[in-house]
């Protein structure tokens, strides 16, 4: 009988922890299953992109996968059941009176990721935009299609998808009114010479910054501060952060209070150690025992993590640690310019930077390299091992349950 993995979620990171788990198992052992809602790669760090009029090359699944033994199922994960080990699937819009799917499972890789965290704050739900996913950015279009010169369009948030967002606006529509509210200082995470440069930029562009704001409201043609200032708005675009899936939360997992899964450093759930969980599903802990932020540079690292260590409990290999550490953050600022910051193993500036067109073109290949380990997910050299299934494996002290 074949180990049953199940890989919820083909993001970045669900998507290769799969590929890899391919290249790793023999697939007469295992069957891979890759559930995901949509039927091709959302490049989630292109969504500022495609919000602006830009169309982005279709990543099938389909194509990625075919002849790796990968097994895709398309569908919205409704409920997960840990003690059960199994996984509730229902069947995506248009697919006729398909029933609800029940998958079993011997071993779960969770990637189930984020979305957009409105805070709570009132009117955002109903007026604000968000861009954390493909359906938020198609209707961000569709409303930024239909301004007009002059109208205000308001970015709320200084982190990475903020500034993202608002100079991709601000360069494919010059003649709107773009402004970014910012809770803190502006860029104050970056060093001296990247604070510069994004400062410099943001100038040249006509982008308003207001710094040291808090939105505390948001309406169909306005937000406003905790001061009582009143900002006009045709258009607020909501990049406050992100939340995880709340399926977690819903089962007998360990969580944060995040409701991201608490996980060891093999990315394997402290209380369910068929469980693993990757990307921004995952409470994992980082260089200085920080944990990792929600991103695309957290989230590879640890689909290698898990994946090589379900590898090596499976076969009686010595279970691997992959290194997640950050080295830069790559920030695009329109199409002409970015920002590369390079940063310590924990996260924080360090004084070299990269500005203009050649961090731009840094970051258009990291985002072409990041789409394309996943569109091949086998073409690396591949060794595959048997799964060991007598005796049972015992890893750290524990069982571990193989494939009968």
């Amino acid at each position: 009988m074949q180990h049953r993995i199940v890989v919820l979620g083909a993001g970045y990171t669900g998507a290769t922890a799969a590929g890899r788990l391919a290249r790793r198992l023999h697939r007469e052992d295992v069957a891979i299953t890759l559930v995901n809602a949509e039927a091709d790669l959302v490049e989630r760090v292109r969504m500022h992109q495609l919000a602006v009029g830009q169309d982005l090359a279709p990543r099938p699944f389909d194509a990625m996968f075919e002849g790796t033994g990968v097994a895709l199922k398309q569908g919205t994960v409704t409920a997960v059941d840990v003690d059960g080990r199994t996984v509730t699937v229902a069947a995506p819009e248009g697919a006729g009176q398909r029933e609800d799917e029940v998958l079993p499972y011997d071993t779960l890789v969770y990637a189930l990721g984020s979305g957009w965290n409105d805070q709570g704050v009132p009117g955002t739900a109903e007026h604000a935009h968000d861009i954390s996913g493909r359906p938020g950015a198609l209707r961000l279009r569709e409303r930024l299609a239909g301004l007009t010169a002059g109208e205000a369009v308001v970015v709320v948030g200084g982190g990475l998808t903020g500034v993202e967002a608002a100079t991709e606006i601000a360069e494919a529509r010059p003649e709107l009114d773009v402004a970014l509210a910012v809770r803190g200082g502006f860029g104050d995470w970056l060093s001296p010479k990247g604070g510069a440069h994004l400062r410099k930029t943001f100038d040249r562009l006509g982008i308003t910054v207001h710094e040291h704001t808090d939105v505390t409201a948001v309406d169909a043609d306005r937000v406003t501060t905790a001061d009582g200032t009143v900002l006009p708005a045709a258009v607020t675009v909501w990049t406050t952060g992100f939340a995880v899936h709340p399926i977690a939360r819903a089962t007998t997992l360990e969580v944060a209070g995040t409701g991201q899964i608490v996980v060891d450093r093999t990315m394997r759930s402290v209380s369910h150690p068929d469980v693993y969980a990757i990307g921004d599903a995952a409470l994992a802990m980082g260089p200085g025992d920080k944990p990792l932020r929600m991103s695309c540079a957290s989230g590879v690292p640890t689909a290698w993590q898990a994946a090589d260590a379900i590898a090596a409990r499976l076969t009686g290999a010595k279970v691997p640690t992959v290194p997640v550490r950050y080295f830069n953050q790559c920030i695009s600022l329109g199409r002409k310019d970015g920002l590369i910051q390079y940063v310590t193993a924990d996260d924080r500036a360090k004084p070299a930077a990269l500005t203009g067109r050649l961090a731009a073109f840094y970051k258009e290949i990291i985002c072409k390299g990041a789409a394309w380990g996943v569109a091949h997910p086998t073409i690396l050299p591949v060794r595959r091992r048997r799964v060991v299934r007598e005796p049972a494996l015992v890893t750290e002290g524990a069982p571990v349950r193989t494939a009968a």
